[in-house]
């Protein structure tokens, strides 16, 4: 900035003042004129520095603009004519610089025209290369993007499709290959995002698929254990038809429902046929289930890498349904349908497992097949024990045996150990004996009461053929004698040897299949059959024998059957012989001992005789009527004895008429008719003596005995007329001897005899007891003075009276001698 402190003095005089201002204005002109300065900087240096400078300065200025004036005049005259000439040419060339400019207006017209479609079309190539080089950059893009979006809609094809293990291949791709080319685009960020929730929906819907697949088997079991059964039965049959044959294998079935190779059984001499049309026939597993939910689950989890956790959960939900499988319904022992059911769902259950085992690594174990086949093993023992138990009826009992027999061959064939239900059908075996013994008791109770007890009529050679052809009976003299003729055994005695054989069938039924040998077979049907003579019939026969409507004919008749059975036990082990084709003469062979059942039969059955024989006689003995103090006895025998007499030789008439053309059966006949007669008339004397010792009786008169005594005579009347035959001797007679000493004594009156021999072995009246004298003279001692017969004796020998106080005195001192003895 210019300082005008610095740069202005003030004159000292005019001229200097004149100097000096010329000199200012000087430089302020310069610096006006100049551009470097501003113009307000300038001018404020003049009129700052002295006054009416303002005025000055003008003057300066004109005076300066006219110096200028003149110069630019002066250079103006001097190039005056230079410019007019310039000018004069510049007129000249006006005309030519309007036509140059029309020429050139309208070339740029022209111009403008043609370049106007030029610059369209270069407009339209600028426009084509950009969308070029656009597009190859577009082309570039997709052709990164494009497998991506590919492998997505491949993905999303495989979902819908339900190939869901190939999706997660897919997704695995796009994740480590695809995506990470293209991962600046928001699409591949999105679809990076989306593939883990896929992960997990492919997860929930291959679990739902397994749990429709193990909610499906369920259902399915049924079905596939009957499949499995049926085929087992099949092969089992086929085995049988060959056996003959050649010894088949039974390591693995023929039948194969997980779809592994049926076995080939080398020279069968089968039709080739016959073998393509079994196998042709054959279901595998995958005939009946949709195995794919469990293959695809299984994948997609060992691809998730969570398999333990699909394993784990496969085997607790079979484990859970292994129960339910195995719980049986409450009613299953009513039918054999539902037996049936029970084992085709455990069996469809385990060939399942089966399947699964063999056709995936590792899902399922044999140690946990194992496992879960012990825990169902003991569990279907408890069940089939429990309910077995409950069933009554043999026939339901050998088709749950057949049903048991083919469920363990099945499960045999695919390598389950079946060894305890075989031991199992030993306790069915025993449960099946006793419902055929229940059964057979009434068919032998039903036999029993539609008997007549009497000896089978035979017409004809026909009935006579008929009746030996159901019982083993040979008889020489029956088959020599003329028809119409009997047979010693009633009707019941064939029936009952056809039912035993018919019992023997049964049983063995239950044998068959078990895999046993013969030899343990025959021991079966020994014992079973023992079983059946020993408690079953025996017990009918028992209860027969007690029955109130069989009289002594019926029990007669019955202990000649009994004999015939008995016979017949030896047919019975000659009938099982050939059934087992095992040798009696085997040493463990059992023996059928039911031949103490028909002995103990006949004993009871002669024991029945002999009680209805003397209660028919106590029958008797109650309609005695004596009047104990009549004063002289009828003169003949009392009525009741005479009846009771006649009905003892009616009723050993029975045991005459017996068959006696056969030396067993007369002998038989013989000895019980010989027991019989002795056992009623030792049971008659018992009850006359129990009659006149009756402690209710306080008086007998001599009258009384008198007519006992002639009671008693009809007595020995009837045991020394033979009523029986073979009795030796006077043998039957020393049933009333007792008796017979006893009313002797006191009808002679030989009281001096009786004591003085008393003790003798000699004695007279060795069979009179003092208790049972003393006892019966105490009722005849004069206790009244109705007492007719020591009335007499008083009025005519006091001294007898006497007397009759001293034997009374001896009998009870005899008496008191013996208590003291004993």
């Amino acid at each position: 900035m210019y300082d005008s402190s610095s740069s202005l003095k003030i004159p000292s005089s005019p001229q200097e003042e004149d100097k000096a201002e010329g000199k200012v204005y000087g430089n302020v002109f310069a610096e006006l004129e100049s551009v470097d300065l501003p113009l307000g900087t300038s001018l404020r240096s003049v009129y700052d520095d002295q006054p009416n400078a303002h005025k000055r300065f003008m003057e300066k200025l004109d005076a300066r603009i006219r110096n200028h004036d003149r110069e630019i005049e002066k250079m103006c005259n001097f190039h005056h004519q230079g410019f007019v000439d310039a000018i004069t040419e510049l007129l000249k060339v006006r005309a030519d610089a309007e036509k140059l400019m029309g020429q050139v207006s309208d070339t740029n017209r022209r111009l403008q025209d043609a370049g106007r479609e030029v610059t369209a079309q270069t407009e339209e190539v600028i426009r084509c290369r950009v969308q070029q080089r656009n597009m190859a950059t577009t082309v570039e893009k997709l052709q990164l993007c494009i497998p991506v979006l590919e492998m997505y809609s491949k993905l999303k094809e495989q979902l819908e499709s339900k190939r869901y293990y190939s999706a997660l291949k897919t997704m695995e791709q796009l994740e480590n290959i695809y995506i990470p080319r293209v991962s600046q685009y928001r699409f591949c960020q999105i679809m990076a995002e989306t593939l883990p929730k896929l992960r997990e929906e492919i997860k929930e819907i291959s679990m739902s698929d397994l749990k429709d697949f193990l909610e499906s088997i369920r259902k399915h079991s049924d079905k596939i254990g009957e499949t499995a059964m049926r085929q087992a039965q099949q092969h089992r049959t086929f085995n049988s038809a060959v056996q003959k044959q050649v010894t088949l294998s039974c390591a693995k079935p023929l039948y194969g429902l997980n779809g592994r190779t049926p076995l080939h059984h080398n020279g069968l001499s089968t039709d080739t046929a016959e073998e393509e049309e079994i196998d042709e026939e054959v279901l595998t597993a995958q005939d009946l289930v949709d195995f794919s939910p469990v293959y695809r689950c299984l994948h997609i989890y060992t691809v998730l890498g969570d398999r333990e956790t699909f394993e784990n959960y496969y085997r607790k939900q079979r484990k859970k349904q292994a129960r339910l499988v195995l719980q049986p319904q409450s009613n299953m022992h009513e039918t054999v349908e539902g037996y049936r059911k029970y084992f085709n769902q455990i069996v469809g259950f385990f060939v399942v497992e089966d399947h699964i085992l063999h056709a995936t690594q590792g899902l399922v174990t044999r140690a946990f097949t194992d496992e879960l086949w012990n825990m169902a093993l003991s569990k279907i023992i408890a069940v089939l024990r429990t309910h077995s138990s409950y069933c009554n009826d043999p026939d339901l009992v050998l088709e749950l045996k057949n049903l048991i027999v083919i469920f363990a061959d099945t499960l045999q064939g695919y390598g389950f150990p079946v060894n305890r239900l075989f031991d199992l059908l030993f306790e069915v075996r025993d449960q099946y004996n006793e419902t055929l013994l229940k059964k057979w008791a009434l068919v032998f109770r039903d036999i029993f009461e539609q008997d007549n007890y009497s000896p089978i009529p035979v017409d004809t050679e026909e009935e006579y053929k008929a009746v030996v052809s159901r019982f083993p009976f040979h008889d020489a003299e029956i088959e020599k004698q003329q028809f119409p003729k009997k047979l010693p055994m009633s009707q019941s005695v064939p029936q009952i040897y056809s039912q035993v054989k018919e019992f023997i069938y049964a049983s063995l039924k239950f044998s068959e299949s078990l895999h046993r040998s013969s030899t343990e077979i025959d021991d079966m049907l020994r014992k079973s059959t023992n079983l059946l003579l020993t408690r079953t019939l025996s017990s009918c026969l028992q209860n027969l024998i007690k029955k109130p409507h069989i009289g002594l004919t019926e029990l007669v008749q019955i202990i000649i059957n009994t004999t015939h059975l008995e016979h017949a036990c030896k047919y019975l082990e000659d009938f099982i012989t050939n059934i087992t084709n095992v040798s009696p003469e085997t040493v463990h062979t059992t023996r059928l001992y039911g031949l103490s059942t028909f002995k103990d039969a006949r004993h009871a059955a002669e024991g029945e005789i002999y009680t209805k024989l003397n209660q028919k006689i106590d029958e008797f003995i109650q309609l005695a009527d004596y009047e104990w103090g009549m004063a002289e006895s009828d003169g003949r025998a009392s009525g009741y004895l005479m009846d009771l007499i006649n009905f003892l030789r009616s009723t050993f008439q029975v045991f005459t008429h017996l068959p006696n053309n056969n030396n067993d059966h007369a002998a038989m006949s013989g000895k019980v008719a010989q027991t019989a007669c002795m056992s009623a008339c030792k049971h008659l004397a018992t009850s006359l003596m129990q009659m006149l010792l009756d402690t209710e009786l306080k008086q007998i008169s001599m009258g009384a005995i008198q007519q006992f005594n002639l009671d008693v005579i009809q007595c020995e009347l009837f045991a020394s007329s033979e009523p029986v035959p073979g009795f030796q001797g006077d043998t039957l007679q020393l049933a009333f001897i007792d008796l017979r000493q006893l009313l002797d004594l006191f009808m002679v009156w030989d009281w001096s005899t009786y004591l003085a021999d008393y003790g003798q072995p000699t004695s007279k009246y060795l069979r009179v007891n003092p208790s049972t004298a003393l006892a019966l003279l105490e009722k005849m001692k004069d206790t009244s003075k109705k007492n007719n017969i020591f009335s007499q004796f008083r009025k005519n020998d006091r001294d007898r009276q006497k007397l009759i106080e001293t034997v009374v005195k001896q009998l009870r001192s005899l008496v008191n001698g013996m208590s003291q003895h004993s």
